[in-house]
């Protein structure tokens, strides 16, 4: 089932709002979902680095930045299409509130197989299972297991894990 809409260019600029303008680096995504795997796949540019001079690869810092953009965006949608039970009580309002305080990263790792051209690669964030738990000392919170891969035309590839903790849900 596609999720993308009339309205993915303005939701796609309304997620990357909180970067600046040279780190805005995914230029599109579509999201999927099938059973309750969520998968986001989207274009990316790194014109330029935002910290560092030129490395000529993707690095880490940049791939951690390209996580949070699609898995930001695949998030929106799957709350705007109600495409997971988990977010069925949920508003865009209410992801808008949760976008940067209370989506957190728990892990993140990355592999670096073949070096990745920065100017123009595709990226995959994949929701693989999301959770509801109640800590004994806290409120509730959602446990989000996922993957990413990103490529490019000439064979540069890495990917890897990350669980999110989705904190304060609606």
């Amino acid at each position: 089932m596609s999720a993308t809409g009339a309205d993915g260019p303005d939701l796609l600029t309304r997620v990357l709002a909180p970067y600046k303008a040279h780190c805005a680096y995914l230029r599109s995504a579509e999201v999927t979902v099938d059973g309750e795997t969520l998968t986001a796949r989207g274009e990316f540019a790194i014109p330029e680095s935002c910290y560092i001079d030129d490395t000529g690869h993707l690095n880490s810092v940049e791939v951690n930045i390209c996580y949070n953009q699609l898995m930001y965006y695949a998030l929106a949608v799957a709350v705007r299409d109600r495409l997971l039970p988990q977010f069925a009580e949920w508003t865009m309002e209410d992801y808008w509130k949760r976008q940067l305080p209370d989506i957190l990263i728990v892990r993140f790792e990355s592999r670096f197989p073949r070096p990745v051209d920065p100017r123009a690669f595709q990226g995959e964030f994949t929701l693989k299972r999301l959770t509801r738990r109640t800590p004994r000392d806290g409120a509730p919170l959602l446990i989000a297991e996922t993957t990413h891969r990103y490529h490019d035309a000439h064979g540069g590839r890495c990917h890897g894990e990350a669980t999110l903790a989705l904190t304060r849900l609606p």
